[in-house]
């Protein structure tokens, strides 16, 4: 353990600026494995932590043979893992998307797309994928749409004129094809949470949509992530202060794949939150990736610890 404590906030992994222990979680429940697909994306977003667009390829197009890659290490790792998660940029732009979520639902596992159901999406031969795989594997996969707000003023603010009409053209296809969805959304417009929820209830029911706003795990509310904000640090202490587990936090149960751009092998990141801080990769390996996380980052706690939110279903 250092002695020194550095100056400032979440500068060293292991004291706090208080010179308090930092706390840290240990893979102790793994439940999801993440692929970011790579970032890029249809759209420019206002606000997109991870900085997707048509233009940022930091993050390159995961593959098919790297995922089952990844599948063969959790049986020799034996995780337990259950589900299979893809996130972007936008998943469908990923050429391998259909052949990538076959593999994993082949082999047992539940498949969760984020994805924002517009055009990359609403290709004839992606269409044809999603009613196969649908045919074959049932509820096993899920698409979790990202539908900032229920009115489209708000979500075509964030994404662009227009958006709010084509992403409901793709949930429409979704619906009508059988495809189990979820929605994910956003708690920056100024509505309590039971309003929010009564505005997707609405929305879901006017458009025949099959997903409870009421279940956080088919409605997921996300906040704003800001980095710049004033946040407290998490010590080791604050498990006891605030009645918490480490194992509630996502680091205790999912680890995210990536492929930077220019890089021979994809790497290991500690969760989905933190895809370009060098301290949260972990290594190329599954193996290396069982080591334990430093909550050394404002999202660590405003949006894990505090904010209790997770990725997954």
């Amino acid at each position: 353990m250092k002695d020194v404590v550095a100056p400032g906030k979440f500068k060293d992994p292991y004291i706090t600026a208080k010179g308090e222990t930092r706390a840290s979680v240990d893979l102790t429940k793994p439940e999801t494995l993440w692929f970011n697909t790579g970032t890029l994306c249809n759209i420019t977003c206002a606000n997109c932590y991870i900085e997707s667009s048509p233009e940022n390829d930091r993050l390159v197009y995961i593959t098919t043979d790297e995922v089952t890659s990844y599948l063969d290490q959790l049986e020799q790792r034996k995780w337990g893992v259950r589900e299979i998660g893809f996130t972007g940029g936008e998943p469908f732009m990923n050429p391998d998307m259909i052949d990538m979520a076959e593999a994993c639902l082949a082999r047992g596992y539940e498949v969760l797309i984020l994805t924002n159901a517009m055009r990359p999406m609403m290709r004839k031969r992606v269409l044809s994928g999603l009613q196969r795989l649908q045919a074959r594997y049932g509820d096993r996969l899920t698409l979790r749409i990202s539908v900032d707000h229920w009115s489209a003023a708000h979500h075509d603010a964030e994404r662009g004129k227009g958006s709010f009409a084509r992403t409901l053209e793709g949930m429409d296809w979704l619906r009508d094809a059988g495809v189990r969805m979820a929605v994910a959304g956003r708690t920056v417009w100024g509505e309590t949470e039971a309003e929010s929820r009564a505005g997707y209830a609405a929305l879901y029911h006017d458009r025949g949509y099959a997903i409870d706003a009421e279940n956080p795990g088919e409605t997921v509310l996300f906040p704003e992530m800001d980095e710049t904000a004033e946040v407290p640090e998490i010590t080791k202490e604050c498990w006891g202060i605030l009645q918490k587990s480490p194992e509630d936090v996502m680091c205790a149960s999912s680890r995210m794949v990536v492929k930077r751009k220019g890089a021979d092998r994809p790497a290991v990141l500690a969760c989905t939150l933190l895809p370009y801080d060098p301290q949260f990769e972990l290594g190329e390996t599954l193996e290396e990736a069982e080591r334990p996380v430093q909550l050394n980052h404002p999202h660590c706690a405003k949006f894990c610890v505090l904010g209790g939110a997770s990725c997954s279903a």
